[in-house]
């Protein structure tokens, strides 16, 4: 029987090799290719993969699959390329869909398989639901090698990432960065983001910018226990470094200040909102995934933006800014996108933006922060992902959904949020969240509160509540 193939919040991802395999890619092309077909006339496709194993092969019977239906494709000339390279180039170059071969921040034994839309982000719910659907059991489709397909016209090569360094180019002052005081520790992760940075920033110190498609055997996502050598460089810097780093599709941003603190996604969302409107006076609404601090909400009211909340996947996040005038939409894991830019998350473009921010204001990060903490207050988020049986996991998940959760050691639930997952919100403003991961077997526990020992705390009641 068949693999039942199924996009979760961002794509589909499988293990390489056991259901991540070129029988299967060929499966998920055949019905992008048909999805296309029914939709235009003369379909164009854009396609590219990032540093992972096998991402040239994947790629290549894709464009088989696809050019053999009909579907002109348009593929990355380049070794590899970001997810944010397909998603511009897709809007650039009038493409109808962009597919990335992608496991994002995934363990090295992963890979994936993403949609983009023609609008330069993620693909509606909607249409991925559709190709999804057409996902045959079986391809039996005879294709040909990729240079017929070139020789035939359908299919050609594009140098994305030069696309993209320009349009970095053509909206920051980058002079202002690179003559600044400002001094960049950038963490590539082996990801995709490593031939971008020292391309735009001169004086950057770079770590893990080489392809290496294992990782080194761990995953590349920019949260904190994962940067570890990026902290230890900071903190042991002759000057001041400020870090950035970025993961393995190079979409989602971590950073650290100059005294080695890690920076997560709630302090550059709420960063990016300050700078954008206080400073350069830009508006419109902000939209944040559920999981996401509120400590957003406080500065939107101070600032009378107006807000929204999403499901978590940046794709709903996305569909608001292809409709709607968005200033800044964000996701707790790192996933930010901002007005000005493609509706995509873009860990680079956004330290871009607060690279920029301290270069013309003369603070360093440290500073840029003390003044998000004047409106708002200081906060302490952390994550923790618990490895668990599918039976507890979904045990969990149903006591959550029946309200079966009142008190979390000495913490008592003022208020419950459901929309994508739980959120547990207390009495002084901490609050807890619970939610099964929707790419990788875990259970996410997220917390805030006002300090590290009370966060570190609070996860620690969560799990003893929990799991006994």
């Amino acid at each position: 029987m068949a693999v039942k193939i199924k996009f979760g919040t961002d794509g589909w991802r499988a293990i390489i090799a056991e259901d991540f395999t070129v029988d299967n890619v060929r499966r998920v092309a055949y019905a992008t290719a048909e999805w296309l077909l029914q939709k235009k006339s003369n379909p164009v496709l854009v396609l590219g993969h990032d540093c992972r194993f096998a991402g040239e092969l994947f790629c290549e019977n894709i464009a088989q699959v696809c050019c053999e239906r009909g579907v002109r494709v348009i593929m990355a000339d380049n070794v590899f390329v970001s997810t944010p390279m397909i998603s511009l180039a897709a809007s650039k170059l009038n493409a109808d869909l962009g597919v990335i071969i992608t496991a994002s921040h995934n363990p090295p034994g992963y890979n994936g398989y993403k949609l983009k839309g023609s609008h330069g982000g993620p693909s509606s719910p909607k249409d991925i639901q559709e190709v999804e659907d057409l996902i045959p059991d079986t391809v039996a489709l005879q294709t040909r090698k990729t240079e017929y397909y070139e020789q035939k016209g359908l299919l050609e090569y594009v140098d994305m990432e030069r696309m993209y360094i320009e349009h970095v180019r053509a909206h920051f002052d980058l002079d202002a960065i690179n003559n600044s005081d400002i001094t960049v520790a950038y963490d590539a992760m082996y990801g995709a983001g490593q031939r971008v940075i020292p391309q735009l920033l001169k004086n950057a110190i770079l770590l893990h910018c080489d392809h290496n498609p294992s990782f080194m055997g761990q995953a590349p996502e920019p949260i904190l226990r994962n940067l570890q050598e990026l902290q230890s460089t900071i903190r042991n810097a002759e000057r001041n470094v400020c870090g950035l780093a970025t993961d393995g599709d190079a979409d989602r941003i971590g950073m650290f200040d100059e005294d080695g603190n890690f920076i997560d996604a709630h302090h550059i969302i709420l960063l990016l909102i300050h700078y954008l409107h206080h400073y350069r006076k830009m508006n419109g609404k902000v939209v944040i995934a559920f999981s996401v601090s509120e400590k957003i909400k406080r500065l939107c009211e101070h600032y009378n933006l107006p807000y929204e909340v999403t499901k978590i996947g940046f794709k709903y996040i996305s569909e608001k800014m292809i409709i709607e005038d968005v200033l800044v939409g964000g996701e707790e894991s790192g996933g930010i996108a901002v007005k000005g830019h493609i509706p995509e998350r873009d860990g680079i473009w956004d330290g871009l933006v607060l690279l920029e921010f301290m270069a013309k204001t003369g603070k360093n990060m440290k500073e840029i922060i003390e003044e998000v903490y004047r409106i708002v207050g200081p906060f302490t988020y952390d994550r923790n992902d618990l490895h668990l049986e599918e039976a507890q996991k979904l045990e969990i998940i149903d006591r959550c959904r029946k309200r079966a959760y009142t008190q979390f050691g000495e913490y008592s639930v003022q208020r419950t949020g459901d929309i994508d997952g739980y959120k547990y919100h207390f009495k002084n403003g901490e609050w807890l969240m619970i939610r099964a991961s929707g790419t990788e077997p875990l259970l996410r526990v997220y917390a805030e509160a006002p300090s590290r020992n009370e966060v570190n705390h609070l996860l620690h009641c969560a799990r003893k509540t929990l799991l006994g």
